[in-house]
C-alpha cells in the first residue's frame, strides 16, 4: 500500500496529486490518502509503509506529524529534505557544502552588512526566507529599498529566462525553460514555459544539487552566466508544467518500486 498526503496547493486545474493517482490505478497499485490533519502520528497504526507526500503546508503541525511517521515508515520525500528545501538559507547552505554552483549569497540581520553586501554588489535580489511561486522576491538597487530585516539576498544575474530540471531517483528527467519580461520566470508569475533537452552541465548541476539535498525527488531551478550554469533553489514540492516527460507517470512507478523493494 502506498499511503498519500495530498499536496495543499492542488486545485481542479493544477492537480499534482491526481495525476499521479491516475498513474497508479493505471498500474494496478494500491494506494490511499493519507490527511496527516485526522491522525496521531504516535498511535497511527502505520508500520513499515511508504508514505508519499506530494506536499505539507507549511506549519509545525504537518512537519512533525509527518517527521514521526518517518521513525516506522519510508517517507517520499523526506521531512528533512522538504524542510531543507523550503528554507532557501538552508538550501544554499548545502549546496555550498557540497560546492554545487549557486550565485554569491548572504543571510544577514545586520542593516549595515545588508547595505554593503547590496553596494558590492550593485543590484541583488531579496527573497522571502520561506516563499514560493516566486512571490515576494524583488530586485533591491538602493540600500533604502532593502526593507525590514533579516534578509536572504542573492546577487542579481541577467537574464531573460530560467531552467527547472526534474530529478527523480538522482537522475534528470525532464526540463524547460521559462521566459517572461519580469524579473521572476515562474509559471505562476505569469512565465511561460517550454520543454528543453537536458545538456550535460545542465544534468550535472542538477543531479548533483538533489544529491547535496538528500532527496528523491525535486525541481532544481538554474540560471545561465558566462561560466555556465548556476543554482537559484531546489523545490521539494516541485509542479512539473510544461514538462516533456510524463512526470506522473514517472513517479508513480519510482513509487512502485520503492514500495516493492519494501516487501522484498
Amino acid at each position: 500500500m502506498i499511503y498519500i498526503v495530498p499536496k495543499p496547493t492542488d486545485t481542479p486545474d493544477d492537480n499534482s496529486t491526481g495525476a499521479v493517482m491516475q498513474e497508479l490505478e493505471r498500474a494496478d497499485a494500491r494506494y490511499a490518502l493519507l490527511d496527516l490533519g485526522t491522525i496521531d502520528p504516535l498511535n497511527s497504526g502505520l508500520e513499515n509503509e511508504l508514505v508519499w507526500a506530494c506536499g505539507i503546508r507549511q506549519d509545525g503541525h504537518q512537519f512533525e506529524t509527518l517527521s514521526v511517521l518517518a521513525l516506522d515508515n519510508r517517507v517520499i520525500n523526506t521531512p528533512e529534505s522538504i524542510v531543507a528545501c523550503a528554507s532557501k538559507v538552508m538550501t544554499s547552505a548545502l549546496l555550498l557544502r557540497k560546492g554545487v554552483r549557486t550565485p554569491r549569497t548572504a543571510y544577514l540581520c545586520s542593516e549595515e552588512q545588508a547595505r554593503d553586501f547590496l553596494l558590492r554588489h550593485g543590484k541583488v535580489v531579496y527573497k522571502p526566507l520561506y516563499g514560493y511561486d516566486g512571490n515576494g522576491i524583488r530586485l533591491v538597487t538602493k540600500p533604502d529599498d532593502l526593507g525590514p530585516g533579516p534578509w536572504y539576498l542573492q546577487e542579481y544575474i541577467p537574464n531573460d529566462r530560467d531552467f527547472r530540471v526534474f530529478v527523480l531517483g538522482g537522475e534528470a528527467v525532464g526540463a524547460i525553460t521559462r521566459v517572461s519580461e519580469g524579473l521572476m520566470h515562474n509559471i505562476h508569475q505569469g512565465g511561460t514555459g517550454m520543454p528543453v533537452p537536458i545538456d550535460d552541465e545542465m544534468r550535472a548541476i542538477a543531479e548533483d544539487s538533489a544529491a547535496a539535498i538528500g532527496i528523491d525527488y525535486c525541481g532544481v531551478d538554474l540560471l545561465r552566466d558566462r561560466e555556465g550554469y548556476t543554482v537559484l533553489e531546489v523545490n521539494g514540492t516541485p509542479n512539473w508544467h510544461c514538462m516533456a516527460a510524463p512526470i506522473p507517470n514517472l513517479l508513480a512507478a519510482y513509487l512502485i518500486e520503492r514500495e516493492r523493494n519494501m516487501r522484498a
